[in-house]
């Protein structure tokens, strides 16, 4: 079996013939309607072309106190603000917190969205309305699972559909990759919003497992097996291609190999396909910029796969194996004054001005979209556990580069980051915004599986922080 989004993927076995059909021939046709997805080169809903080639988000599973990263309160009583003061930045009237001194040096690159709200308190629903732009069916849902009716698909696998029906071909390498594990619960069940939902399994974002703690991490499934060369591949690819022709010809000529199988035995065996994913071609300078973290790491790879063509890239924080029960990742409910300044901001820091500083030299940034989100941000006073709880009524987003009028703040929060006090920005919007930045019109419609025609976006693109 082949495992390029994650579980196995059944390919001859178990199949009925409408399957076959289905996934082999139809691709995602079925799930796109007529209003089709503009072409990349074409002019998008707004008259203009796309602004940026390629997109980077940065998930920061958890939920991050807006207090201590974007969104700072000096004024507000300590138990409000936290243990952190604010720094200025390199823009005159911003500042942020006093635990991002590097990402301070690169205000003039960002906007900063301080009103960002999704009034869901629960992780894994408020983050299938951030990753999907549609509020979960019910909201503070905790522990909610992959499945109708909550299946529209993320930006991923929005941008993946996007790259078939636009003709956009990038050699061996999928339009949307996800690294280095999907986002889950404690228990390991896997949060919903993170794949092709009901576009169905083409149009997944290709998810690359690795071991993000390792100095050179190994990506498994790139990995030949002992004494399986390269050209061994190819002799069982056609040995393969002949059989499944021989299966195929009694499914009324259905093509014995989708052209997302034959994607993936390109990747394999396509050397400069590979090496988009091989950190260990990095020289050590540009490493130790992003930080010898498993994030700075990751965040390294997703510039490289941009470079190499990939549309989006969606980082996702990562969780280790001995994350604390009571606040694993960004989920700071016990000692969060601690917990951000030694294991949390830091690696941030230095991975996101690493970024930001190694894509302005490459002539990156103007073509490439940085977005930090998260599912939400913390509640506005600290408990007795010197933690915060969940908060979605107001939190904060980071956008940089293509598109994205530097050196800016839209909208606010009130006196204790509680709760949106100008320019609130919903999950639609959000995703209205980085789609117009893509070229991709938001109401381009999508045809659910009901038959109903329904848009990519409800929301309408934030034109004021629009470069």
């Amino acid at each position: 079996m082949l495992r390029w989004m994650g579980p196995p993927i059944r390919l001859c076995e178990g199949l009925s013939r409408r399957e076959i059909l289905r996934v082999g021939g139809l691709g995602i046709a079925g799930g796109l309607s007529t209003g089709r997805i503009l072409a990349a080169e074409s002019q998008n809903a707004s008259g203009r072309r796309p602004r940026a080639r390629s997109c980077i988000v940065l998930m920061l599973t958890g939920g991050p106190s807006q207090h201590s990263t974007w969104d700072p309160k000096p004024d507000a009583p300590v138990e409000v603000r936290g243990a952190y003061a604010p720094i200025a930045t390199n823009v005159p009237g911003i500042s942020i917190s006093e635990l991002l001194p590097r990402t301070a040096r690169h205000a003039d690159k960002l906007c900063l969205i301080r009103a960002m709200s999704t009034d869901d308190n629960a992780h894994s629903s408020s983050a299938y309305y951030m990753l999907t732009g549609r509020p979960h069916a019910p909201k503070n849902f905790e522990n909610a699972k992959p499945g109708a009716p909550n299946d529209f698909p993320s930006l991923g696998g929005m941008v993946m559909a996007a790259s078939e029906m636009q003709g956009i071909r990038l050699g061996a390498l999928p339009g949307a990759v996800t690294l280095p594990q999907r986002v889950a619960n404690t228990d390991g069940s896997v949060w919903p919003g993170q794949d092709g939902g009901f576009l169905g399994r083409a149009s997944d974002p290709w998810l690359i497992q690795f071991d993000a703690r390792e100095n050179v991490p190994r990506i498994a499934e790139l990995q030949f097996d002992m004494g399986l060369e390269p050209h061994r591949v190819s002799a069982r690819r056609y040995l393969l291609d002949r059989v499944g022709r021989t299966m195929y010809r009694f499914a009324e000529g259905a093509a014995s190999e989708d052209p997302y199988t034959a994607r993936a035995w390109d990747l394999l065996t396509h050397s400069s396909a590979r090496s988009a994913f091989d950190l260990s071609l990095e020289p050590d300078k540009t490493r130790d910029l992003y930080g010898r973290t498993p994030f700075g790491q990751s965040v390294l790879m997703a510039r490289r796969l941009v470079e190499s063509g990939v549309r989006l890239v969606q980082v996702n924080w990562f969780r280790g194996e001995n994350e604390p029960d009571m606040n694993p990742v960004w989920d700071s409910h016990v000692d969060e004054t601690n917990r951000l300044k030694n294991v949390l901001v830091p690696p941030l820091d230095m991975a996101l001005s690493g970024l930001l500083a190694d894509l302005a030299a490459r002539g990156l940034l103007d073509e490439t979209l940085v977005a930090v989100v998260s599912e939400f941000g913390r509640s506005p006073r600290l408990d007795g556990n010197a933690g915060r709880g969940h908060w979605g009524h107001v939190f904060s987003v980071a956008l940089a580069g293509a598109g994205i009028r530097g050196g800016t703040v839209h909208g606010s929060s009130d006196a204790q980051a509680a709760w949106p006090k100008d320019g609130r920005v919903s999950p639609e919007d959000l995703h209205a915004t980085i789609l117009t930045i893509l070229g991709i019109a938001p109401e381009t419609e999508l045809t659910d599986p009901l038959g109903r025609p329904i848009a990519l976006s409800r929301g309408e693109p934030i034109r004021a922080i629009l470069a």
